[in-house]
């Protein structure tokens, strides 16, 4: 990729983006980590970077047995940290909370139909060991997985600290995921047992998680025993005899006390497997003590958590972001979170609004395709409920266009809120780059600079750091961290391979005596004159046109800078002459323009691109849609988009998608 040169005219939708928000002065006075504080860590991780981590560990994390040895690298780059200590997650986010904490809510839950319940923490905590008795009832036990498919509920929660309680791996499959994909995890996992529920809620309708379940058991799945179902919907569901059990019954004769298995730190928490993975589902491997390290202390770090703080994140526990921010982080903290069923349009525009002034939400921590929905939708929802209680705002999943940030931060902060924008994968477990709430000023766009403990850089083609200030290239982390994946399951070859096989000549031992490799992010980026990150989008998304590499988001910044303009998806085409075109797909705010409005508002869009970034960004085809084609999550199936495009026939699973019927519409039916 080289330095993935700019075309001339200036990124000034991204790259140079000069707004600078400074944390309000009201926040700074009560902030965590300022920056003096923010200055020290930083110091401290780099004098010692792995005795930073260590001492981290014994100050948050509960152990069984203290660990001696911090990191062990001597099979790099599977690195190993804290190995000869024992702790357990679920004491560490329950247990250890019960004396100080145990009638403090714990989870606050809203489902779309307007059912409220709350959990205590202690609860919480009886409920979880009435349910990891019940799975040892079952014969499941240390080492075994099991696979978690359910809806976005306290129970999924419960399920996962049940499993971690008696030292079982458990992998979450998003409820969205189809009985296919659902079945080749399993299989994958070697799944000895599956949880889910007769259903969920999404939109008004039911989706049918155990009738999916029925559907991926019924091939190739021996090894499942046992499924669990709870009772969410009461609609009448398939039942096989001797399999199937309900949650109720089976937890009406548990105790509510239940010692824990105590584990080694780098025994597996659990398995998630990354989504747009083709071929063999990829199934990244999480280590205990480690992971819920780097949860717990970004948690602390990034959020700026206070005993007080009612925090969402909107996250589905299907992925990553609701593993750590959801299921692992907030509890390890002893952190109120709130957690919520169903689409942020039922019944209507504001009902996320409505939520953070019903539950007192100080902290809210959303998709940038959520804001730009949201957006879309205007400002008089919002301006409808009162947010008065809410005082730091996030974004996660993909680069935030500046111009919705702007109005995150204007319309939802009124201009005093921080906005952390954070830049992480499955793979890392926790957030890696992230501004810190009251330490410093941010940029609409710009995930800002690295974590304490976290060293990233930005290198060439083959592998070498780029030495100017100013640069662009690959994404890269250059020392080993404890929330890191540990491996693929099953398949170590596809780990060092995919993450550290590109670079693999890179290969050197440090001045503390560590050995180290260069983990590829997969993401291209440029770093500022500030030393700030703005994510362009994964290498694959660069498109190179006329020789020239274009990110997609900056191409996508663009547009969405255009006032008629509320969302967009840039992707690649094949060109014979500039060997790709810019193909943008595009959400307009009201009505979808067609017929001459449509022409002449795509020439319009052109010109603005082309003033934004330079004529050679110019989008070649202007598609217009109600809507961009997303997962239940939130995500943008860009895949999807590509084979569009390219008026490939439409081959990949869609029926994850919140509005399958966009596809059409998206193909200019």
């Amino acid at each position: 990729m080289s330095q993935m040169q700019a075309p001339q005219g200036a990124m000034k939708s991204v790259l140079h983006e000069q707004r600078a928000f400074p944390p309000h002065a009201d926040f700074v006075a009560k902030t965590r980590i300022d920056a003096a504080r923010l200055d020290a860590m930083r110091a401290e991780a780099a004098a010692d970077p792995v005795g930073f981590w260590a001492e981290l560990a014994r100050k948050h994390l509960a152990w069984q047995t203290p660990f001696t040895q911090a990191l062990d690298d001597s099979a790099a780059p599977n690195y190993r940290w804290f190995v000869d200590g024992r702790t357990n997650a679920s004491v560490n986010c329950l247990d250890r909370h019960l004396g100080t904490r145990g009638d403090k809510p714990a989870i606050r839950f809203e489902g779309e139909g307007g059912d409220v319940r709350i959990w205590t923490y202690r609860e919480l905590h009886a409920e979880v060991c009435r349910l990891a008795n019940g799975l040892k009832s079952l014969g499941i036990a240390k080492g075994d997985r099991v696979v978690i498919y359910m809806p976005h509920s306290p129970e999924a929660v419960i399920a996962m600290q049940a499993c971690a309680r008696i030292g079982a791996i458990h992998s979450v499959v998003f409820g969205g995921f189809s009985s296919s994909s659902l079945r080749d995890r399993v299989i994958d996992a070697g799944a000895r047992l599956v949880i889910t529920a007769d259903g969920g809620w999404r939109a008004g309708n039911i989706v049918e998680l155990k009738k999916a379940v029925d559907e991926a058991l019924s091939s190739g799945c021996e090894a499942v025993g046992k499924v669990i179902v709870f009772k969410r919907t009461a609609q009448a569901v398939g039942w096989k005899q001797g399999r199937d059990l309900w949650w109720h019954e089976l937890l009406a004769t548990q105790s509510a006390q239940c010692e824990p298995e105590w584990v080694e730190a780098e025994h597996p928490l659990f398995l998630l497997y990354t989504s747009g993975s083709t071929g063999k589902p990829k199934g990244v491997q999480h280590a205990t003590g480690g992971y819920l390290l780097n949860a717990t202390v970004t948690s602390l770090w990034v959020f700026d958590y206070q005993d007080s703080d009612v925090f969402w994140c909107t996250a589905d526990v299907g992925w990553i972001t609701g593993h750590s921010y959801v299921a692992y982080g907030p509890l390890s903290n002893g952190v109120t979170m709130m957690i919520y069923e169903g689409a942020p349009t039922v019944p209507d525009a504001g009902r996320f609004w409505k939520i953070c002034q019903d539950h007192g939400v100080t902290i809210f921590y959303t998709a940038p395709t959520a804001i730009r929905a949201l957006m879309k939708l205007g400002e008089e929802w919002p301006a409808k409920y009162d947010l008065s209680r809410l005082r730091l705002l996030g974004s996660v999943g993909e680069p935030i266009n500046p111009e919705a940030w702007i109005w995150y931060h204007r319309v939802i902060g009124k201009e005093k809120l921080p906005i952390i924008d954070t830049w992480w994968q499955t793979e890392t477990g926790a957030a890696m780059i992230s501004p810190l709430p009251g330490a410093m000023p941010a940029k609409p766009g710009s995930c800002t600079q690295a974590l304490p403990g976290i060293f990233v850089d930005v290198v060439d083609e083959a592998g070498v750091s780029i030495p100017s200030q100013e640069a662009s290239g690959y994404l890269v982390i250059t020392h080993p961290w404890p929330s890191m994946l540990r491996t693929v399951w099953g398949d170590n070859d596809r780990y060092v391979k995919t993450y550290f096989g590109q670079f693999a000549d890179r290969q050197w031992t440090d001045e503390h005596g560590t050995r180290r490799m260069l983990y590829v992010a997969g993401d291209s980026v440029h770093r500022d004159a500030d030393g700030y990150h703005w994510i362009l989008g994964r290498v694959d998304d660069v498109l190179n046109v006329s020789g020239h590499r274009l990110g997609t988001m900056e191409v996508e910044s663009a547009l969405v800078s255009h006032p008629r303009v509320a969302e967009a998806a840039v992707v690649g085409r094949p060109h014979e002459v500039k060997g790709e075109a810019v193909f943008a797909f595009v959400v307009c705010k009201g009505p979808r323009p067609e017929g001459e409005e449509a022409a002449s508002l795509a020439k319009e869009l052109r010109e603005h691109v082309g003033k934004q970034i330079g004529a050679i960004a110019k989008p070649d085809d202007v598609r217009f849609a109600d809507n961009l084609p997303k997962t239940r999550s939130g995500k943008i199936m860009r895949r999807l988009l590509r084979s569009i495009a390219k008026g490939e026939e439409i081959t990949q699973d869609i029926s994850t998608l919140e509005n399958p019927g966009i596809v059409a519409q998206l193909q200019g039916r």
